[in-house]
Order: C-alpha cells, then structure tokens, then sequence
C-alpha cells in the first residue's frame, strides 16, 4: 500500500466518523423528575438541529422549565415567546397530571398549537380538565364551550402523522402503566434520524403485557442502522423496590433486562455507546443518588448514559 493510499484511507474514516457524531437533535429538558416537584416534572422540547420548530414531549412542567433554560443562556427571548412561538406542538402520552399539569396551567397564555395523544388519553383530557367545570375547554373537542386555541389531534397507534409548523413527524406506540392503563411511547422523525420517546411504563414481566417487547422489534432496524440517536425513558425507583409497588414503572434492574432484549433484536455490541437518556427519576434525593449508581453499575452493554438537567440543553 501505497503512502497516498494509507492517506487516503485515514482522510475517509476521519470523515466518516465525523459524519456519524454530526447531531441531529437538540434537546432542551424543561422538567425531568417524577414525583412531587411541581416545579420539574416530565416535559422535553425536542427540535431538527439549529431550528426552533420544537416539539414538546409530555407537559408536566413548562413555564419553570423555559425560564431555567433562559437562564441557563439557552433561549435568548422572553418566555411567553418561547412558549407562543418556539413550541409548536405536545405529545402527551397520558393523562396523569405530573406530564400534563403544565400545559393546563399555561393554556390561557398560549398560543394556537396542535395537542397530539392516543384516543384514550385525549378522552381522559377532555373528561377531566378541558371540560369548562375543572378547566376551561382551550380544544376543539369536548364537553363545554371549546375556545378552539388548541386542535387536539388523536394519534392513530402506529400510523406516521406530520407533526404541524415542523418537518418532523410522530408515530404512537401503546405501552402499560399499571395495566391495562395505557401511557403512550413517541417515535419523533425528521427525514432518516429518529428519537424515542417513552411516557411512563413498567417492564413487561411485571405488567403482563408485551408492548414494550413489540416496541423494541419497530425500533431495533433503527439502531442498527445508527438512524435512532437516542431513547428516552424511565426508571422511578432504585433496585430494592418490589415489584408488587412498581405502580407501572421501571428500575435500573429492569431497565437494563429490557435493553438487553433490545440487543437481542439488533446483534451482539450494536448498543454499545447507544444513548439513553434517564427519565422520571423520582425523589428523595438519596434514591436518585441510587438510581444513578445501580445505572452505571449494572450498565453491562455499554450504552451511554444521559442524565438530562432541567434547563440544560443537549444534542441527539
């Protein structure tokens, strides 16, 4: 081999390995625990690279969280305008208040957007709190006077829908959160890249269900294809919590058994330095601590890691 040939060679894997890390999301967490901290519950502004076209993943915190990120120097505008002009969207993928709480509380000082949701949980949204008794009905759909400011769009279970103002679309996926109670994971896409987003779940040995087992047979082709840049999903309790109290969520241990069935699907080492990202982490602050450590400790697969800050942005 010649020497211009061993440059050539090393020129092209520089290059291509700089193509791979190129990111494709940016990522900003406006709220990222479960539990009682009204101020940081669940809610992902998720967005195509240098764009403000953002989608909000889940709503349990909004106006907290935008005001962390400002002053955190990542928006450099007032927060009514990233909430009225930067958020385009929300994908709720249940009812529970801790992921939708912020985006009733903001309604009034919103503007017209599009609320995206499985049938079940846009019917739990319009029967309890956008009903005019609980709250003022901001839809166009439901029970008392509809104001019309949101459209609330049901997401057919995995049927692809254009994500409005964006060049990004969603597919819904069922997932059980103390079955048969549905939560909801999200398949954001724009062009090739992908993230996956999971609203609250158990693992499937504990909920009797395989929902999360037909979700990783979708998803699997992505991350073999280093299309799919990262996971979002829970773990709420460190390893010593029982399954009998799980209450439909997940642990490092089982977290961990249900990666390992993803790795099954994409072959042996295809996870390795894949990006998860740690969600619903749920107080006292000595089992967070926990959490993180049976994490990293058990973290046989080599994936990497993410524990997001509210208000700190990231790239997928």
């Amino acid at each position: 081999m010649t020497s211009f040939n061993r440059y050539f060679i090393v020129v092209f894997l520089i290059s291509a390995q700089l193509f791979a890390q190129k990111a494709a999301f940016d990522v900003v967490p406006l709220g990222v625990k479960g539990g009682i901290d009204e101020k940081n519950l669940s809610a992902y502004l998720v967005t195509p690279i240098n764009t403000h076209d953002y989608i909000c993943l889940d709503a349990g915190t909004i106006n907290a969280g935008i005001e962390k990120a400002i002053s955190n120097k990542v928006f450099n505008v007032s927060t009514s305008e990233v909430l009225r002009k930067y958020i385009k969207g929300y994908c709720i993928s249940h009812a529970h208040l801790d992921h939708v709480s912020g985006l009733i509380i903001n309604s009034p000082a919103d503007s017209s957007k599009t609320v995206y949701a499985t049938k079940k949980c846009m019917e739990s949204m319009e029967k309890h709190y956008f009903n005019e008794e609980t709250w003022v009905n901001f839809g166009d759909e439901g029970p008392g006077f509809q104001l019309k400011k949101y459209h609330f769009q049901t997401l057919t279970i995995g049927e692809e829908t254009k994500i409005t103002n964006t060049t990004m679309t969603v597919k819904a996926f069922p997932l059980s959160h103390v079955n048969p109670f549905e939560s909801t994971a999200f398949l954001i896409k724009n062009g090739k890249d992908a993230v996956l987003y999971l609203g609250d779940t158990g693992p499937d040995s504990v909920e009797k269900s395989n929902d999360l087992g037909e979700l990783w047979k979708t998803i699997a082709p992505l991350v073999k294809s280093k299309q799919l840049r990262g996971i979002f999903i829970e773990v709420s309790f460190p390893n010593e919590q029982p399954d009998s109290s799980l209450f439909g969520h997940l642990t490092p241990k089982h977290l961990m058994k249900e990666l390992h069935k993803l790795e099954d699907l994409t072959g042996k080492g295809a996870m390795k330095n894949f990006k998860i990202i740690i969600t619903h982490l749920k107080p006292p602050s000595q089992n967070i601590v926990k959490i993180k450590e049976q994490l990293q400790k058990g973290n046989d697969l080599g994936v990497q890691i993410l524990f997001p800050e509210q208000g700190k942005r990231f790239e997928l």
